[in-house]
């Protein structure tokens, strides 16, 4: 009995250390930008960046990610919790107050170097670099497949539509790539149908409608016509909320999928982990 209890003791304490959470920085333009991660449990790792919202930070990101960060040695990938400047992306909405849209921060270096840092230190491996990202991480996933589309296997935005036309600073590439988006029907902070977003008393300008963030990349994957729609199981019925899939995918073209949180506001549903869904999708990215 005591054996017994002394291998689970030590099972449980070297898992913890096995998790246990590693922070770093680097230094871009004359800023330390900060990030945390877990190690991966082998070479040629996934790196997945895990982005925080508006106001948010790094470290708080992990509570929402803790379903994934239990599969993650088992599918041997590399979770990081970047820092945004002061607590704020510089992503692509050109009215945004954040202090890294005023300063004009250099994100898009910040990535560059975070994919240089963890293929020396950890050889992740450079053909699967993933980022999923929630609310104003979500238009920073956005920014990274608008910007630098050739550096990322696939991303997902949660919670976040693209700035409307008139309110684009990005010079997009135009290279199509996976992209997933989860949006509520209810969301007031980020409108399904398009208009103002403000949050933490910040105005981040003018995003286009769900159907519209949709529609561009789709069209910018080669697809016309209307998309596979499947209505996913309703495990929760007592949220009020269900989820409808609609899936653009075929050989050759990268796969571009929106879940629609019917009554879904500016939160996670509670039918998925979104962080999982995400995971599944960037995994079908990888077999294709």
């Amino acid at each position: 009995m005591q054996k017994t209890l002394f291998f689970l003791l030590f099972f449980v304490i070297a898992h913890a250390a096995s998790s246990q959470l590693v922070s770093d920085s680097v230094l871009i333009e004359g800023h330390y930008r900060t990030f945390h991660f877990l190690k991966p449990a082998q070479p040629k790792a996934s790196l997945l960046f895990v982005l925080h919202g508006s106001g948010g930070n790094g470290r708080r990101m992990r509570n929402g990610a803790q379903k994934l960060e239990a599969i993650a040695p088992a599918e041997n990938i590399l979770m990081v919790y970047p820092d945004g400047y002061k607590n704020y992306w510089n992503e692509c909405r050109k009215t945004a107050q954040s202090a890294a849209n005023r300063e004009d921060i250099n994100d898009n270096a910040f990535f560059e170097q975070m994919i240089a840092y963890f293929e020396k230190k950890f050889v992740a491996d450079p053909q699967k670099v993933f980022a999923v990202g929630t609310s104003g991480g979500g238009h920073m996933a956005y920014k990274l497949a608008l910007t630098m589309p050739e550096k990322f296997r696939a991303i997902t935005a949660l919670i976040a539509n693209l700035p409307d036309t008139n309110n684009m600073d990005c010079a997009e590439k135009r290279m199509a790539i996976p992209v997933m988006i989860v949006n509520g029907t209810a969301d007031r902070t980020n409108p399904y149908a398009g208009g103002e977003v403000l949050t933490n008393g910040i105005s981040l300008g003018f995003v286009r409608s769900t159907d519209r963030t949709f529609r561009y990349w789709y069209e910018l994957a080669g697809y016309k016509g209307a998309p596979k729609m499947e209505a996913l199981p309703d495990t929760d019925p007592t949220d009020g909320r269900t989820i409808e899939k609609y899936t653009y995918k075929a050989p050759g073209k990268p796969e571009v999928t929106l879940l629609k949180v019917i009554n879904g506001e500016h939160n996670s549903p509670r039918d998925i982990d979104v962080h999982l869904e995400a995971w599944a999708f960037f995994k079908r990215q990888m077999v294709e």
